[in-house]
C-alpha cells in the first residue's frame, strides 16, 4: 500500500464524516426524521420565502435568455469547457423548456395568464414561496451543491465503493461507490440522489448505463415522506410494516428493472464515449477490499487538498441546478400537473388497472384504478385520491405503490430530465409503469396478509 503523510488520512476522514453527518445522517425535528442538509434548507427557506420567487424568476430569466443569446455566439473549441459553456450552451429543446419554465413561474409570481397555469395545485404548488418544490429546491440546491465535495471530493465513495463492488454489481448492475447515492436517498432525500448520481456522471465515474439505473432505481423519496403519506391514508400505525414492504418492493424494482427495457438498453460508455472499464474495480495482488478502497480514496483526498477547488466544484454545482435544472423541473411539472387537474387523461390511463386491481382482490378496484398512473404528475397525488377510500387494504396498496413508483415529474422526474442523465420522456414514462406493474402484486400480497 502506498504511503501517505498523516494529513491525508484526516482529510480524508475529516471532510467524509461531515458528509456523512450531513447528508446521511436523520435528525428528529418537529417536522419528523431530517437530515441536517434539509434542515438547513428548511430553515433558509423560511428566511428568504419574501423573495424567493422573485430570485426564482430572475434565475429562470438569467437561465432561458442566456441559452437563446448562446445560440447566436460561437462556442469556443476547448478541451475544458468553461462554465458559462456549461451553463447555457444546450439544445433549441432545452433552450425552448427553459423559456417555459420562465413564462410558467413569472405568470405565476406575478398573477397573470391562463388560471390552469396559476392555480395553487399546479404552477402555484410548484412555486409557492412557503413550501412550493421549485422555491424549496433553491434552497436544497444551495447547501446541497456547495456542500455535496464532502461526499464527492475526499475519498467516502471510493472506499465504500471499493467493498460494496461484490453486492452492487452483480445485484443491481451498477458500481460499489453507488452504494453511498442509495443510502443517501434514502435517508435523505431523492432529489440529493439524482444531483450525486448526475455529478458522478459527468465526472466519468458512471457509465450512460450505471448513472440511468441509479437515478431511477435509489432515488426514493426519504422516511419523513413516507410518513406523511402513511398519515394522509390514515394509516399511520401500520407504519412498520408499510416501510418494510416499500423497502422489500425498492430492492426487487432495484434487481428486475437493470436487466428489462429500457435500461437494459442504455449504452455502457462514459460521457466521453469510451467503454465500461470493470478493471477499476479489480483488487490488485496483495490487496483486500479495505485496503485497496483505502489506498483510492487517500488517492482522492490527496488530490483534493486545495480548499479552492472545493469552493469552485460547489458553486459551480450550485449554478448548475439553478440554472440548468430548475427551470426544467418548473417547466415539466406544471405541465404534468396542469393534465392531472383539468383533464381526464389520468382517470383514463388508469381504466386498464381496474381489472388487474380486481384479480389481486383489491376492494374499490374503480376507484383506486386512477391512483395508479397520477402519481407521474406528482407522489402526493395518489394517497389524496386514494383518501377517501374506505378499504384500508385498498389504501395500503395505494401507500407503498405511490412511493415505490419512484418517477414524479414534479420532482424526481422533472430533475432527471433537466440533468445530462440519459434518460428521456418516453424512458420515464416506461419506467413508471413498470415499476407500478411489478409493486403492485408484492403490496397487494402483503395487504391481505395484513389486514
Amino acid at each position: 500500500m502506498k504511503k501517505y503523510p498523516i494529513s491525508t488520512y484526516f482529510y480524508f476522514i475529516i471532510p467524509s464524516l461531515i458528509g456523512v453527518l450531513l447528508f446521511m445522517t436523520p435528525v428528529l425535528t418537529d417536522a419528523g426524521w431530517k437530515v441536517p442538509i434539509a434542515i438547513l434548507a428548511n430553515l433558509l427557506a423560511g428566511i428568504v420565502s419574501p423573495v424567493i420567487s422573485y430570485f426564482t424568476v430572475s434565475m429562470f430569466a438569467i437561465s432561458a435568455i442566456g441559452s437563446v443569446i448562446a445560440k447566436f455566439i460561437p462556442r469556443k473549441n476547448t478541451k475544458e469547457p468553461s462554465i458559462l459553456d456549461s451553463l447555457f450552451y444546450v439544445n433549441w429543446f432545452w433552450t425552448i423548456v427553459r423559456l417555459i419554465g420562465l413564462v410558467f413561474a413569472s405568470m405565476v409570481v406575478f398573477n397573470f395568464g391562463p388560471a390552469a397555469i396559476i392555480n395553487e395545485n399546479t404552477g402555484g404548488l410548484l412555486m409557492d414561496p412557503n413550501d412550493g418544490l421549485v422555491t424549496f429546491l433553491f434552497t436544497i440546491f444551495l447547501f446541497a451543491g456547495l456542500l455535496l465535495p464532502f461526499l464527492t471530493n475526499f475519498g467516502l465513495l471510493e472506499f465504500f465503493g471499493t467493498m460494496m463492488v461484490k453486492i452492487m454489481r452483480p445485484l443491481f448492475k451498477s458500481p460499489g461507490r453507488s452504494s453511498v447515492d442509495a443510502l443517501t436517498s434514502w435517508v435523505g432525500d431523492g432529489t440529493i440522489g439524482v444531483l450525486m448520481t448526475s455529478k458522478q456522471y459527468e465526472m466519468g465515474n458512471y457509465t450512460k448505463k450505471e448513472s440511468a439505473i441509479i437515478a431511477t432505481s435509489f432515488s426514493v423519496v426519504s422516511i419523513t415522506f413516507c410518513i406523511v403519506v402513511l398519515e394522509t391514508v390514515h394509516l399511520e400505525h401500520y407504519f412498520i410494516p408499510y416501510y418494510l414492504t416499500v423497502v422489500l418492493c425498492g430492492i426487487v424494482l432495484a434487481i428486475i428493472m437493470p436487466r428489462i427495457y429500457p435500461l437494459a438498453n442504455k449504452e455502457d460508455t462514459y460521457i466521453d464515449g469510451t467503454p465500461v472499464d470493470l478493471s477499476r474495480e479489480q483488487l490488485p495482488k496483495g490487496y483486500n477490499s479495505v485496503t485497496h478502497g483505502l489506498e483510492n480514496a487517500l488517492t482522492v483526498a490527496h488530490a483534493n487538498r486545495d480548499p479552492r477547488q472545493f469552493l469552485k466544484d460547489g458553486f459551480r454545482n450550485v449554478l448548475d441546478l439553478w440554472i440548468g435544472v430548475a427551470p426544467i423541473v418548473m417547466a415539466f411539472g406544471t405541465t404534468a400537473l396542469m393534465l392531472a387537474e383539468f383533464t381526464s387523461i389520468f382517470t383514463v390511463l388508469g381504466m386498464p388497472f381496474e381489472p388487474i386491481l380486481k384479480v389481486l382482490g383489491l376492494p374499490e378496484a374503480a376507484e383506486a384504478a386512477q391512483t395508479m398512473v397520477v402519481g407521474f404528475a406528482d407522489m402526493f397525488l395518489p394517497s389524496i385520491l386514494g383518501a377517501g377510500i374506505e378499504a384500508e387494504t385498498t389504501r395500503f396498496v395505494i401507500a407503498v405503490v405511490s412511493v415505490s413508483q419512484l418517477i414524479y415529474m414534479s420532482e424526481v422526474g422533472g430533475l432527471i430530465l433537466g440533468t445530462k442523465i440519459p434518460l428521456k420522456f418516453f424512458d420515464l414514462v416506461v419506467l413508471f409503469l413498470l415499476r407500478t406493474i411489478i409493486s403492485l402484486p408484492i403490496a397487494a400480497l402483503v395487504a391481505h396478509i395484513l389486514f
